[in-house]
């Protein structure tokens, strides 16, 4: 199929980017790398009368550590992130998820908060910034906002973000060296969205849990380890609300949780 007619802008800077989203409204729609973005319009499941490109603003396009976390631009794409020097050290949990996400060639023009924005449940990134408890950075032409993960999330393919704000970055905490991270999944196939996903933080005897792909936004859950993990991770698994659909059955992904759970528990806590 092809797209319904749209207006298209290529704005120069942020405060125009604003002004066009103030004026569109939810008529208005951002377009960063496209990767979601194209396949919906293709499909016409969005409709949009204008499309504001951000992919050439510089100002966007920014990888840096303050304040105790990694801020990353709106305009930057998975594999830069990927390639970025110090992600292995600051944001090891990333280093780890990243290239499960997507293909090599959907990393060089996708970007990590279009990920965020999509907010699909089976995405890795979401899942990342949620299980480390990170913020998302709204802006509009009335001002700026901070959410954390967990109330910027709200379903599938639904987020906090009001029709005239623009994502400008998202900050992921800098690693606590005390703690230790992993991450895993399973799918139909390599690139495929996960149909279960698992992260962790493992400090001391205390884990943080992040499952995606299961219920309708990433959920993070707490695990003490000396306690009866089993126990635990069914526990979670049965809180998720699965589905069945035709992918998997919700049988599946509540055995994915338990069995994905204690291997990267084990894995990450030796």
């Amino acid at each position: 199929m092809k797209p319904a007619a749209f207006d298209y802008a290529r704005p120069e800077s942020r405060r125009e980017v604003l002004a066009l989203l103030a004026e569109g409204g939810a008529d208005a729609r951002i377009l960063a790398g496209g990767q979601s973005l194209m396949a919906m319009l293709n499909m016409r499941l969005a409709q949009p009368r204008l499309l504001i490109d951000i992919g050439g603003l510089q100002e966007l396009q920014h990888v840096r550590e303050e304040g105790g976390h990694v801020a990353v631009g709106a305009a930057v794409r998975q594999a830069e992130l990927l390639r970025w020097p110090a992600l292995r050290e600051k944001l090891p949990l990333l280093a780890q998820a990243l290239p499960h996400v997507g293909h090599f060639q959907t990393r060089n023009r996708g970007t990590v908060c279009g990920s965020i924005a999509h907010a699909d449940p089976s995405a890795e990134l979401p899942l990342c910034l949620a299980t480390l408890g990170g913020e998302v950075v709204l802006e509009s032409v009335r001002g700026r906002r901070v959410l954390p993960a967990a109330e910027f999330f709200q379903g599938t393919l639904l987020t906090a973000r009001r029709d005239d704000e623009l994502l400008v970055e998202v900050r992921f905490p800098v690693a606590d060296p005390r703690c230790r991270y992993g991450f895993t999944e399973i799918a139909m196939r390599h690139g495929d969205f996960a149909l279960v996903a698992l992260a962790a933080v493992v400090q001391g005897d205390e884990a943080r849990i992040g499952v995606g792909g299961v219920a309708d936004r990433p959920v993070v859950a707490r695990i003490e380890l000396r306690g009866d993990l089993p126990e635990q991770l069914n526990a979670l698994a049965w809180s998720l609300g699965a589905e069945d659909d035709q992918h998997a059955s919700a049988a599946y992904r509540r055995q994915m949780v338990r069995e994905l759970g204690r291997r990267l528990l084990e894995e990450v806590r030796q």
